[in-house]
Parts: structure tokens; C-alpha cells; sequence
């Protein structure tokens, strides 16, 4: 967008957009500066995962490593191990986040996730039995991950959508759904040797251990895909969330619009799966703190995916340093996720039984 004209608006959002008019850009100037902070600190957090560890190094260290130089042992320690660690991390952490908020906000339901609704069992039990049955890796995996959360998905939007889409019916249906993915996961598992029943249980609680350049292209990949159709999209989603009848009467027929939303959120988190496993929580509670934060009713996607990045990062690093033993990152995750999730279901209770 070149010679790109802006102005604020009275409401504090930010207008940009191209002489043509063809492209334009709302900005909420709280939403661009808390992505920032929220950016910068987990850039900071990352940068400083590099330098602790059994390896301890300094920042300059780091910094002579990445400029190409140090020893062999320390090249091999940030460049093949807490890098692509970190990296992915981030990764993982913005597109979680991104896709739970996309869904919570289709569905008008703060309770909606890809964990809770399916997606990330679909996407797991995929992933399984290409790694557990075929004994396939890499894109191999990624291509099974996507067939499962594919299937899950359609499964869910057929039966939940079928006379229009309810929030907490969707929230049910993908419930069921879990459960039924969940047992063909065991199922599964029973199947597999012990060395691939170790290995599986740990990428289904959620790891960052071992993370390679391959996992750092899937988390990604998974943002290449999904924002740049995101930066169109994004704005129908304040209108989605009016209901179908009033967002139709409002800005035309926008089902399209919803079905390319949930793909892309599935896509989103699928990916995010199959670099680091189903993270628990991310996605249920990375939104929730930003609209708590933003207080208005925008999207919310970039600053989104900004606090999703820093939790799974920060995990990540607890994880390896304030426990005994270095525990998989989606513990820690689950740890600071369950009391959200317990008060978002007290919070909606209390809510239904005051209607």
C-alpha cells in the first residue's frame, strides 16, 4: 500500500488506507500498542530461554553464535536446540490463540476452543496413526493431523450447525465428539510398542522438547496460511457474532464468510498440533485475556496472538526450570488454563440461571 493515507478516528481507531481505496485497514491504537508490548516481551522472554539451561550461556554468547561464530558445542546447543525450541513456541502460541479466537467469537461462546470442541483430537488421533501405524513422520504426519481435524470438524459444524449455530450446542456436540476421538486415540496407543506409547503420550500432553527446524516450518506455515486471508475476514467477525438474521440484513449473506473462518481456525490449530502436540488451554485462554485487556468488542486477533506466543513460551521455560525435572510444556499450560476454564463455566452458569 504505497502513499497510504490515515487519519484517527474520534473512537481512537487508527484508518488506514490506499488512494484506490481498494484496501483498508482499521487500527485500534490500544489493540496496536498492547500487541507490541505483549510482542516485545515474549521476544524477550524467547531471547533469554537461549541462555539458560545444563549449557548455560550469556547474551553474548548467543548473539557470537547467531552471527556464525562460538564453538561447535555451543553452535549445536542454540542454533539445534533452544532455537527452533523457542521459535516454535512463539509459533504454536499465536496460532492457537488465533484460532480460539476466531471460533469464540463465531460461536458467541467464550467456552469454545479447538481442545474443547474436537479439533485438536481430530487433529491428534490423525497424527497417531500415521506415526503409530504407518510409522510416517514429517509432512507425512502433518497430512494426517489435517485429515483428522477435517473429519472432526465437518463432523461438528454438520451436526451443530443444522438449524443455524448455537454457541453452547456446539460446545456439547464437540464435547461428544472429544470423547469419541479420545477413545480411538487409546485405542490407538494400545496398538503401539512402549518406546511409541512414551513418545505419543508425550506430544499429546503438549512438548516443545526436541523441537527441530521441521516443527519450526509447521508452526510457521500455520500462520502463512491463515493471516494473510485473516487481514479481509477479520472484519466480519463483530458482525458474525450479532446472530445470522441481523449480520444478513446488516452486510449481506455472510455463511460463507463463517465456513472460511472455521476452516481457517482448524487449519490454524491442526498445524500448531503437529508441531508440538495439542497444547492445553492456549486457545481457550489467550482470547479471554485480551478482550479483558481491550475492553471493546474488536477482534482482537494480533494482540491475540501475541499473549498466546508469550504463554506457551513462558511455559516453556517454567517447565524446564522451575521443577525438578523438565516437564512437557502443556502441563504447566493445563496448570494456568483449568481455573479459567473453571471460571468461564461458573461465569456462565451464574449467567443462565440470572436469564
Amino acid at each position: 500500500m504505497t502513499r497510504a493515507e490515515h487519519s484517527v478516528l474520534p473512537s481512537g481507531t487508527l484508518l488506514l488506507r490506499s488512494p484506490g481505496r481498494r484496501v483498508v485497514l482499521r487500527v485500534q491504537r490500544r489493540s496496536l500498542l498492547l500487541t507490541v508490548l505483549l510482542a516485545a516481551t515474549a521476544l524477550t522472554v524467547a531471547a533469554y530461554s537461549l541462555t539458560v539451561g545444563h549449557y548455560p550461556l550469556t547474551a553474548g554468547d548467543v548473539l557470537r553464535v547467531l552471527g556464525g561464530g562460538g564453538t561447535l558445542i555451543e553452535y549445536d546447543v542454540v542454533v539445534a536446540d533452544r532455537l527452533p525450541r523457542a521459535l516454535t513456541a512463539l509459533g504454536v502460541g499465536a496460532a492457537f490463540s488465533i484460532s480460539g479466537a476466531i471460533l469464540q467469537r463465531i460461536a458467541t461462546n467464550p467456552l469454545v476452543s479447538p481442545e474443547i470442541i474436537g479439533i485438536n483430537a481430530g487433529a491428534s488421533l490423525g497424527a497417531l496413526v500415521v506415526s503409530v501405524l504407518l510409522g510416517g513422520t514429517g509432512v507425512a504426519l502433518v497430512g494426517g493431523a489435517m485429515a483428522g481435524a477435517s473429519v472432526a470438524m465437518a463432523l461438528i459444524v454438520v451436526v451443530a450447525t443444522k438449524d443455524g449455530l448455537d454457541g453452547y450446542r456446539l460446545v456439547l456436540v464437540g464435547i461428544g465428539v472429544t470423547a469419541l476421538l479420545t477413545s480411538a486415540i487409546s485405542y490407538v496407543l494400545t496398538t503401539a510398542n512402549v518406546y511409541q506409547a512414551h513418545t505419543a503420550a508425550m506430544w499429546l500432553t503438549g512438548s516443545l522438547a526436541n523441537r527441530d527446524w521441521t516443527h519450526v516450518c509447521f508452526a510457521a506455515a500455520a500462520l502463512l496460511v491463515v493471516v494473510p486471508p485473516l487481514l479481509v475476514l477479520a472484519r466480519s467477525l463483530p458482525l458474525l457474532e450479532l446472530g445470522d438474521e441481523l449480520a444478513n440484513s446488516l452486510a449481506g449473506k455472510r455463511g460463507p464468510h463463517r465456513t472460511t473462518l472455521i476452516v481457517l481456525a482448524a487449519v490454524a490449530a491442526t498445524l500448531a498440533t503437529a508441531a508440538a502436540g495439542p497444547v492445553a488451554f492456549v486457545a481457550l485462554v489467550a482470547p479471554q485475556i485480551v478482550r479483558r485487556l481491550l475492553a471493546e468488542r474488536g477482534a482482537g486477533l494480533a494482540p491475540g496472538a501475541a499473549t498466546g506466543a508469550l504463554l506457551v513460551v513462558s511455559a516453556d521455560l517454567a517447565a524446564r526450570r522451575l521443577f525438578p525435572a523438565e516437564l512437557p510444556v502443556g502441563v504447566v499450560t493445563a496448570l494456568l488454563g483449568a481455573p479459567v476454564l473453571v471460571y468461564l463455566l461458573a461465569r456462565a452458569t451464574r449467567i443462565g440461571h440470572a436469564g
